[in-house]
């Protein structure tokens, strides 16, 4: 018996109706998917970051093409024609290349120093800061609070127009011991390698080496046994002993010291530090150094209390205390701020060309201007300063890793 007409009509629409409905509500549940969302999103900023870079690089490219310039790293090797007159030697007949090696290396020059310098400043500056001493801790906030509240290149200036060029001429030079200084100046006493400096040297080597191993050792055996092992004396004595040898066996002397002496108008001897590399140098240890002190405060008042007691209750001198006690735990809190003021010290170098020193910004400014390479050199000296904060970011995170408490 066949079913009514109007019954077969509505069999196909009925199961059509059911399979839209079932696709509708599996696309609505993707739509509303969590991770369909997120990956949308990003797809579509990637391609829109793609759209936005290659408008961007085929404006680049005809604006280059139109002043008849391209994207090439051969003007590298064109003759620079200037002399910089600080760091490695150069040559006018050199090539660019060459001149942005001399910046680079002046640049390094200043931060490698830097960092050791204000480090210590910071350190010695941030202990001060918790002082029982009322008149050096007043000394030391006043220079942290201006240091931290006045702008950096107002600094600079400062210290290199008003301090170091106002310094007497070298006929008033002024001499504090094996130190000179001028306005043309500082020169500070150079060590010159003699015969047998190759064995000291390796002899000094292996004492640094057994001096580090003694004093781990002992160390290990104090933990172990509670007995006073007197590592620091061990290491320090080794040390001595080996250095002393090596100078008995290296014939004497393997290293002499040269002073600057004024001969005519001009200094001779000596290591000069140029006005413009003092300036720079001074102002960027003063500067971050200040910073540095805060954190080093924060680190210290960051251990408990009680540790402090705990350590003084069991005999430890005071320079023990801080020493074995307050400064290893103060280091986990020191460190990540840490890595950020080396960062900032790292890319403040490039104020050196606001007085006069040849870093890499100023050399790599001469260069675009000489050469009229612009986007290359600039995407150079970028390159350049990422590779060096990525470097002192990684040193960072290991002894930020090494002095982690280690946990189950």
């Amino acid at each position: 018996m066949r079913a009514p007409a109007h019954l077969t009509d509505r069999i196909p629409l009925t199961t059509a109706y059911r399979l839209h409905s079932g696709l509708a509500t599996r696309l609505a549940a993707i739509l509303r998917d969590v991770r369909f969302l997120a990956f949308a999103s990003q797809a579509v900023f990637v391609a829109a970051a793609l759209a936005v870079g290659g408008w961007l690089v085929s404006n680049l490219l005809h604006a280059l093409e139109a002043l008849g310039l391209n994207l090439s790293f051969g003007f590298l090797q064109r003759t620079a024609g200037f002399v910089i007159g600080q760091g490695p030697a150069m040559e006018r007949t050199d090539s660019f290349l060459r001149a942005y090696t001399v910046g680079l290396a002046n640049s390094l020059q200043v931060i490698v120093v830097g960092l050791v310098l204000a480090s210590l400043l910071g350190l010695l500056a941030g202990i001060s800061l918790l002082s029982g001493n009322w008149l050096l801790r007043t000394v030391i906030r006043a220079y942290v609070e201006v240091m931290r509240n006045t702008p950096l290149l107002v600094q600079l200036f400062f210290l290199y127009f008003a301090v170091i060029l106002q310094l007497p001429s070298l006929a008033d030079r002024v001499v504090l011991g094996p130190v000179i200084l001028s306005q043309r100046g500082v020169w500070l006493p150079r060590l010159i390698p003699s015969e047998g400096f190759n064995l000291w040297i390796g002899l000094a080597t292996a004492g640094v080496l057994t001096g580090l191993v003694l004093y781990f050792r002992r160390v290990a055996r104090r933990l172990r046994t509670g007995e006073e092992t007197r590592p620091f004396v061990w290491a320090v004595g080794s040390l001595l002993i080996i250095v002393a040898a090596g100078w008995v066996l290296a014939g004497g002397r393997p290293i002499t010291v040269e002073y600057a002496r004024l001969e005519g108008l001009r200094m001779v001897g000596g290591t000069r530090l140029t006005p413009e590399f003092a300036g720079i140098l001074f102002g960027l240890v003063l500067y971050t150094g200040a910073f540095i002190a805060d954190i080093v405060r924060a680190g210290l008042l960051a251990v408990p209390h009680g540790q402090l007691e705990a350590a003084r209750a069991i005999g430890l001198s005071e320079l023990q205390v801080l020493r074995f006690v307050i400064l290893p735990q103060a280091l986990r809190v020191i460190v990540p701020p840490l890595t950020n003021q080396y960062l900032n010290l790292a890319k403040n170098s490039s104020l050196a060309i606001a007085v006069g020193f040849p870093d890499l910004y100023a050399v790599s400014k001469v260069i675009f201007s000489q050469s009229g390479q612009a986007v290359q050199t600039i995407a150079m000296m970028m390159f350049t300063y990422l590779v060096i904060s990525l470097v002192i970011s990684a040193v960072m995170n290991v002894i930020n890793a090494r002095l982690r408490i280690v946990e189950r």
